[in-house]
């Protein structure tokens, strides 16, 4: 009896289990840190793209909340103070000018927020699609063959020619 235990431990520990990969899991590491996802799924190389994707994006919505905020402020302290300037950058420009560039810089910071957020969705969306791609066969020996074939037809005796496409 002793034996049979040792052989099935011997089995066992011959035996590899394979993990199921599952895109589940990618989808929710690429979730709570951009890129583990992908991580997960053997394609690090895009995590400096998209690492690379959230530094624009993020320096632009930066850029453009400086802004915005800078003419709003400006603009703000001339409607309440009788036109007078407080900025020595835009002392020069009239205060319909500055009010003009703060809804442009606002709507171009909104803008940059969307961006911002479609970049995190395909990030999450790029992990959940590889994930299910993981174990997609792309080897060399896919293959097709055209080739012509007569196919029989009903009740006559002149068969039909056709063309035949096999994977």
């Amino acid at each position: 009896q002793v034996d049979k235990h040792q052989d099935v431990v011997a089995l066992k520990s011959d035996t590899v289990e394979r993990k199921e990969h599952n895109p589940n899991a990618a989808l929710i590491m690429s979730a709570i840190l951009p890129g583990a996802g992908q991580v997960y799924n053997r394609q690090a190389w895009k995590i400096p793209i998209i690492y690379g994707v959230f530094a624009g994006v993020g320096g632009y919505t930066y850029y453009n909340y400086v802004n915005m905020k800078q003419c709003k402020d400006e603009y703000l302290y001339r409607v309440n103070h009788d036109g007078m300037a407080s900025d020595p950058e835009l002392m020069d420009k009239p205060t319909t000018n500055i009010y003009n560039l703060y809804e442009s810089y606002n709507k171009t910071f909104q803008l940059s927020v969307i961006i911002g957020v479609a970049a995190y969705s395909l990030n999450l969306l790029d992990a959940y699609i590889f994930g299910h791609l993981f174990d997609f066969d792309i080897g060399d020996d896919l293959s097709m063959s055209v080739l012509p074939s007569m196919i029989p037809y009903h009740n006559t005796l002149l068969p039909s020619v056709g063309i035949t496409f096999q994977f």
